[in-house]
Parts: C-alpha cells; sequence; structure tokens
C-alpha cells in the first residue's frame, strides 16, 4: 500500500481559494485560543493573532482589516450554523414539548461543542467592542425573527400579532442566551448534573410557552387605557 501523502503534499494540492479559507479559518482559531487562555478579545493584537496561528502579520491583512473585523466573522460564523441547526428542530410534524426538548439538546451539544466561541460571546455581548455587541444583537434579532417566522409557519400562536410574537420569541432566546455560561460551568462527566440542567431548561422555556398561550392582548390594552398607563 502506497504511504500517505506528507501535509505538505496535501496543502500544494490545496486550490488557492481552498488555501485562503485554511489560512482565515486558522486565523480565527488562533483567537479563540488565546481566549481560551482567559484573554480577553479587546486586549488580542494583530501581531499575536498572526503568531498564535503561524504566520506573518501581513496574512492577516488579506483576510481581516483589523480585529473586529475578525471578531465580526467569529459572530456571523457561529450565528448562521446556530440558527441552521435550530431551525431544523423546528420541523413540521413535531409536537410543541418534543421540538422544544429537542431545540435544548441540539443548543447543548452546540454548546459544549463550541465552548471558546461562546466564551467570546458572553464577553463581547455585555462589554469590550461596541462593533461587537451591535453585531451579536443584529445575530440575536435574526434568531428571533426566523423563530417568529417558524411559528407562524407551523401555526404556533396564530392569533397573536407579530410584535407580541417576536416578544416571546426574545424571551425565548434570552433564555437560551442566559442557559449558555450554566451549561459551560457544568463539570465534564456528570451525566445526572447534565439530564438535570436539560430539564430545568426544558422548564424554563415552556413556562415562557405556556405563558405566551394565556397572553390576552385585547384585555392588556384595555387595561392600559383604563389607568392611563
Amino acid at each position: 500500500m502506497a504511504a500517505p501523502p506528507s501535509a505538505s503534499k496535501r496543502a500544494d494540492s490545496l486550490t488557492r481559494s481552498e488555501r485562503k479559507d485554511l489560512t482565515r479559518a486558522s486565523l480565527l482559531q488562533a483567537a479563540l485560543a488565546l481566549i481560551g487562555e482567559g484573554r480577553s478579545f479587546t486586549s488580542l493584537g494583530i501581531r499575536e493573532i498572526a503568531r498564535e496561528a503561524g504566520m506573518v502579520p501581513n496574512a492577516f491583512y488579506r483576510h481581516f482589516r483589523n480585529t473586529d473585523d475578525l471578531g465580526l466573522a467569529l459572530v456571523e460564523e457561529m450565528g448562521i450554523t446556530l440558527r441552521r441547526l435550530l431551525r431544523e428542530a423546528r420541523q413540521v410534524g413535531v409536537a410543541p414539548n418534543a421540538m422544544v426538548r429537542r431545540s435544548v439538546q441540539v443548543y447543548y451539544e452546540y454548546v459544549q461543542q463550541n465552548r471558546l466561541q461562546f466564551l467570546f460571546i458572553s464577553s463581547e455581548r455585555s462589554g469590550g467592542s461596541r462593533i461587537l455587541r451591535l453585531a451579536i444583537r443584529t445575530e440575536v434579532s435574526h434568531f428571533i425573527n426566523e423563530m417568529a417566522q417558524d411559528f407562524r409557519r407551523l401555526g404556533i400562536y396564530p392569533d397573536m400579532s407579530t410584535s407580541s410574537l417576536q416578544m416571546v420569541c426574545g424571551l425565548i432566546v434570552t433564555t437560551m442566551l442566559a442557559a449558555a455560561p450554566e451549561i459551560l460551568d457544568l463539570p465534564p462527566e456528570q451525566a445526572l448534573l447534565e439530564a438535570e440542567m436539560k430539564d430545568n431548561f426544558v422548564q424554563q422555556l415552556q413556562v415562557v410557552l405556556l405563558g405566551a398561550g394565556c397572553w390576552k392582548e385585547k384585555r392588556v390594552i384595555q387595561s392600559t387605557a383604563a389607568t392611563g398607563l
């Protein structure tokens, strides 16, 4: 049997576009690796990111204008992938309770498998660069809008106004974001704690959905008009 090609030969066989994508991915992973060492994203410099990726600083500028540009790529890539996975979990013909539990499982696994990305998001969502904070808010809006669209498609809360439906979906997304640090802090190989956390997560979302089902928009409007608030 012939010996497998060396790494250099495999690299030589890549197209220019593939090599460019590989270099870009290396820079993204280098930034995440530094974050994994306890660094804040805003403290990272271009030179050290390039050094961590094993390349010269000039290579950085072939892919990103600055560190904020790299951060935007991290936000976008995570958002696109997770939104796709959650939309796949919300399929037609699945009971709402089963859909909630499946969505929780998908989200839980994604957080566990992408620990560094969520450390980055958790840090930048409440501090750091204003550009990245706004980008994360935009991604959150995408999650909310796509969930609201799927609820309409699935006939969930068919009589609810668009603004109220988006409010409900916003509460769900906020609950999911709040659960990420707890998932990341869970000790490894703790099956019982993991099961309890997932059940609690599911119950939190079910409470939101149950409350949404009891929401009476007209009654709220009448009450507001009567009290003058």
